[in-house]
């Protein structure tokens, strides 16, 4: 092992990276030596299992998690006058969803130790919606960090008010809701929501490169998903408009007729990609759970550190498979800036991101809505800082982050 001591450099620690092993490769390498590279045998395998992972219907891949998104909004034909509940606390997709189909975003608030939208911040920000001549058609509870948002109380709340529910799962494939009658009901199975994307970013539990999918229980959403997968095109004889045209005289379909009702795009998954997927997926239960290792190593070391460190904040309705290690540090107190924790982690072999800047300050969305009094989400940003954590790390790799944030910190080592 390198270090100090050895005169060896020990290796950078990013906040996150892909795990692929050889039967990963395998995987890719079979599919680039068959006869299909693309919407083949190996997406709709992926798709299958996908399903029985989560216990959902229907399963549709697309090309990223900002497609799934995309791809959900446009399902529930959501647009101008519509408006989606998105938090604060998330990724740029998830709020430029609801614009890509001209609907209009109302932010909510976020617990500012969890990032986690709850039904209270939801139920004010259909209020504030509602004052805006706003029509409330759905919410977009996000997964945090691999946490589930509440989806009990926000299932609850979208029913008395008759929304749908995306959620955006894109950091929790694998993560588990507890429901309040003690089920286990695994994300993106719809037991509280509608449709829930998912994402297969290389940092993300399980990689595709890039991927994504959306699940749902209903068929004619599904439905409506795999059109504006594909360009928006119908090649289901029931689904055929023109009778002459789509018809023999015998009254079978001519084999290479199709139809485009409305316009879609092209948000299709390639085989490649899902034997990649597919692949990862095999191990998607070791990955959740050498993250939760990691996560729980994390919890003891930086407990260490309080109160200028305390470790990610956990709610009690999930079970989570971990994305990121977001903890909480009060900069001020310590007399450094976060860029300078940064830099001084980065120099001492640590990589570290910020997740996220709240989307309601972006320029776009203040030119849009105006200021907005969020406290929530500008305390939680205040104090994020992601540390490392993906499956290949090594539980001396927590020790290292630790005690190098204490050394940049000017804390003693939690070792």
């Amino acid at each position: 092992m390198g270090g100090p001591a050895s005169g060896i450099p020990l290796p950078f620690l990013p906040y996150g990276r892909q795990d692929v092993d050889q039967a990963d490769i395998d995987a890719v390498t079979a599919v680039l030596r068959g006869d299909w590279l693309t919407q083949g045998p190996a997406v709709e395998a992926f798709e299958r299992v996908l399903c029985e992972r989560t216990g959902a219907a229907h399963a549709v891949s697309c090309a990223n998690g900002t497609a799934a998104l995309h791809l959900a909004v446009l399902a529930l034909g959501l647009g101008p006058g519509d408006a989606v509940v998105v938090p604060a606390v998330t990724f740029l997709a998830t709020a430029n969803a609801a614009r890509y189909v001209g609907a209009e975003v109302a932010f909510a608030d976020v617990d500012p130790d969890s990032g986690l939208m709850g039904p209270e911040q939801a139920e004010e920000a259909i209020a504030r919606a509602a004052r805006a001549g706003w029509r409330v058609r759905a919410l977009a509870p996000v997964h945090f960090a691999g946490q589930t948002a509440d989806m009990a109380g926000l299932g609850a709340l979208a029913a008395r008010h008759g929304l749908a529910v995306i959620e955006d799962a894109c950091h929790a494939i694998g993560s588990v809701d507890m429901a309040p009658d003690g089920r286990a009901l695994p994300v993106g199975g719809g037991a509280f929501g509608t449709l829930t994307a998912f994402s297969f970013h290389p940092v993300k539990t399980i990689a595709a490169g890039e991927g994504g999918a959306v699940t749902t229980n209903d068929a004619d959403l599904a439905a409506r998903l795999r059109r504006f997968r594909n360009h928006g095109i119908e090649r289901e004889p029931a689904g055929f408009e023109e009778q002459e045209a789509a018809f023999a005289a015998d009254g079978t379909a001519n084999p290479w007729y199709y139809e485009m009702a409305e316009p879609g795009f092209n948000y299709r998954l390639t085989d490649i990609q899902s034997a990649l997927a597919l692949s990862q997926l095999t191990r998607l239960d070791a990955f959740a759970e050498r993250r939760r290792r990691l996560m729980d190593l994390y919890a003891e070391r930086l407990a260490r550190l309080a109160p200028l460190v305390l470790p990610a904040a956990r709610v009690p309705w999930c079970r989570p498979a971990w994305h990121l290690c977001a903890v909480r540090i009060d900069f001020f107190a310590a007399g450094r800036t976060r860029a300078q924790v940064m830099a001084d982690l980065r120099a001492r072999g640590i990589g570290t991101q910020v997740h996220y800047i709240p989307v309601h300050r972006q320029p776009y969305w203040r030119k849009r809505y105006g200021a907005l009094a969020l406290p929530g989400a500008d305390v939680h940003y205040a104090r994020t800082l992601s540390l490392p954590l993906f499956p290949a790390m090594a539980d001396a790799d927590v020790d290292r982050v630790a005690a190098a944030l204490a050394g940049t910190l000017g804390l003693p080592s939690p070792a």
